[in-house]
């Protein structure tokens, strides 16, 4: 039956090979008038010919044409959505006095890490360091956090349950696997094209490639997280009468926590870096005076914000990794 399978699946790709082939010979304009010339003159075979090409570029321009055309309400509605999330975020901090937002970082590091003094002072002095860099940065260091958080919002929401949907059905494993590759293969800024073209220039294109290029990881290690869960715990589980429901909410993801808090953790600085990336379709924020001092080869400004990216990733990390850790320690002390 696999046998059978595998050949169905190599019949069809070979099918897709030859039909565009025939699609790129029969679309081109530069292709010869009749076939029997091919065979009369062979300089086709030192050069790559000019009539063996994909038309891809004017698809592709149809799909996104006839995508806006059809469904763009829904791509406004999400604009809309994600645009009022973000301005109500980063309002929000921009407004509130800075030392609040600082004590409010502090307690967050304080029992993200278990009461750890060590921790929370190196992440308080850390926040307060990016306003001490400089006045402007506090500013860019908000707008940057706030695209962060919209977009790592959007991987919670999306990711944990489709790495959950995985880790039951092997099927479904099967086939997400090979869309996850080839979203962590794609270079990074990539993702920015087609945001811009279903929802233009600004930051909620730069929400959409964050998100789509954060995501893969918390898909993965919650799939991960749920199959390393000890069978002997499920069979309790079963054997006490539990349903799926309790199982999954009660078992699996308490000790799949520590994996896919990980994910949260690969996936944050994942989504730092592509705000970074996204100051190339004009997103304010850190990454935008880093594009200026390359374009411009301005030193002093570029080691700055530069300085200031680390700073805020180090916050990050430092909070959701000791987060995972002390997770890590309650399921090891459950299992003593």
């Amino acid at each position: 039956m696999f046998k059978d399978k595998k050949n169905l699946f190599n019949l069809g790709l070979l099918g897709i090979f030859i039909w565009l082939l025939i699609t790129s010979y029969s679309s081109s304009k530069r292709k010869p008038e009749t076939i029997g010339e091919l065979f009369k003159d062979f300089s086709w075979l030192s050069d790559w010919p000019k009539w063996l090409d994909l038309p891809l570029m004017p698809w592709i321009n149809k799909m996104f044409k006839a995508l806006n055309e059809n469904y763009g309400f829904i791509f406004e509605a999400i604009n809309n959505v994600l645009l009022a999330m973000l301005m109500g975020l980063k309002n929000f901090l921009v407004q509130a006095p800075w030392p609040l937002v600082i004590i409010g970082v502090v307690i967050l590091a304080y029992f993200a890490s278990g009461k750890k003094i060590k921790t929370t002072v190196a992440v308080g002095f850390c926040t307060f360091f990016i306003g001490f860099l400089h006045p402007r940065f506090w500013d860019k260091a908000i707008e940057t956090t706030s695209i962060m958080l919209i977009s790592i919002f959007l991987c919670l929401v999306i990711g944990v349950p489709i790495g959950i949907w995985m880790s039951r059905a092997n099927r479904v494993r099967e086939k997400i696997l090979p869309i996850l590759d080839l979203m962590q293969t794609i270079p990074a800024f990539v993702y920015l094209i087609p945001g811009i073209m279903l929802f233009g220039l600004g930051a909620v294109p730069a929400i959409i490639a964050t998100f789509i290029y954060a995501v893969p990881p918390l898909v993965r290690l919650t799939d991960l997280g749920i199959r390393l869960v000890d069978s002997e715990v499920t069979e309790a589980a079963d054997a006490f009468g539990a349903s799926k429901k309790q199982k999954l909410w009660g078992v699996q993801i308490p000790l799949a926590l520590p994996n896919i808090m990980q994910g949260i953790n690969q996936c944050t600085m994942m989504a730092l870096s592509m705000v970074v990336i996204a100051s190339m379709i004009g997103v304010k924020g850190l990454g935008l005076p880093v594009l200026q001092a390359v374009s411009n080869q301005y030193l002093a400004l570029g080691l700055m914000n530069g300085l200031a990216i680390v700073v805020l990733a180090i916050i990050f990390d430092r909070v959701t990794q000791k987060f995972g850790l002390r997770m890590q320690k309650y399921r090891n002390e459950g299992k003593d």
